[in-house]
């Protein structure tokens, strides 16, 4: 599986409480659930209009049907090609 960063622009997302961000991760499993093990949600990082999700999948037409199922959008979808940190200088 490739990983992926997509941004989604959700206006006002940032200002949802922990039942609207509970009611988006129930929207998103609902349709990781039909796409498995296609396409996996790794955690999200939430900013003020949308968010920034890390996923694996197997393709971008993966991630595209998970956007559609679930309703989010995606807008934005990027190829990660490599991970470092810190301890990569080593």
């Amino acid at each position: 599986m490739k990983r992926y960063v997509i941004e989604r622009e959700v206006p006002n997302f940032g200002a949802n409480d922990n039942a609207g961000f509970c009611n988006a991760a129930k929207a998103s499993n609902a349709a990781l659930a039909k796409l498995a093990p296609r396409v996996q949600w790794e955690h999200s990082y939430v900013i003020g209009n949308g968010t920034f999700c890390v996923y694996l999948a197997d393709d971008e037409q993966a991630i595209r049907e998970h956007a559609r199922l679930s309703g989010f959008p995606a807008n934005r979808i990027t190829e990660v090609v490599r991970m470092i940190d810190p301890t990569t200088a080593a």
